[in-house]
């Protein structure tokens, strides 16, 4: 299992992005998320070809949290199938991997 994961998810506006990423990271799951837009996203929904604008959000966090994330994402997330997917991280600088790690531990558990 990779020990860091680059999540990914969309979402419908600014303000809807804005508050998945705070509520990931003040809940210590992710390290930091980018948010990225507007972009275009072109999809099949309900058999129809459909075009929306949605806002992409980053999220650097353990591997071990991504189980959390996703918890948290659809908690939060007004798709009824929101964008969910993780890659894992093959490398990255030893300070930035120890930073997520600092700011993602918990003292509970």
């Amino acid at each position: 299992m990779p020990e860091y994961v680059l999540v990914t998810t969309t979402a419908p506006d600014r303000k809807t992005a804005d508050a998945i990423a705070k509520k990931l990271v003040e809940a210590r799951s992710a390290a930091c998320v980018q948010i990225v837009g507007p972009i275009t996203s072109i999809y099949t929904w309900e058999e129809a070809i459909k075009t929306s604008e949605e806002w992409l959000l980053l999220v650097k966090a353990p591997a071990a949290a991504y189980e959390r994330i996703e918890a948290l994402i659809r908690q939060a997330h007004p798709y009824q199938i929101p964008e969910i997917a993780a890659v894992p991280v093959s490398r990255g600088s030893s300070a930035y991997l120890s930073w997520i790690d600092q700011v993602t531990a918990t003292t509970g558990g």
